[in-house]
């Protein structure tokens, strides 16, 4: 097969009360948090019609949100967490970019959201 399109799938704006941070204030109170990811893949045959021949968005799902519901210091090791743990489910997955935000970080003053976007591409064998 051609690798020259990819199909591209995209879960947007998934919203989690979690308890990641640093500070202990946040492991109390948690924190609400709004995830956005893409993930580019190419099927391992064409046409498909069966779930087992993509990915399923809903497993990417139950992944995203079983990492939110573990507490983690840093949003940059969540963020890599979840990219790794899909890029093992899904060996056709050929590039993933998540993004993570935070709404109300424990910052004096502070007004908007604080982010962190992680990009991999996988080097999956064929």
């Amino acid at each position: 097969m051609s690798n020259d399109h990819q199909f591209i799938i995209r879960l947007e704006n998934l919203r989690f009360t979690a308890h990641h941070g640093l500070y202990p204030e946040e492991a109390l109170a948690g924190n609400e948090f709004r995830v956005d990811l893409w993930l580019a893949f190419v099927p391992a045959k064409e046409p498909f019609s069966r779930l087992e021949d993509t990915v399923n968005y809903e497993r990417v799902y139950e992944v995203v949100k079983a990492h939110m519901d573990r507490r983690t210091n840093l949003l940059e090791t969540l963020a890599m967490h979840i990219t790794e743990e899909i890029g093992r489910d899904f060996p056709v997955v050929q590039e993933m970019e998540i993004t993570i935000r935070k709404a109300h970080p424990p910052i004096r003053q502070f007004t908007g959201q604080v982010a962190v976007t992680y990009r991999k591409r996988f080097t999956n064998p064929s």
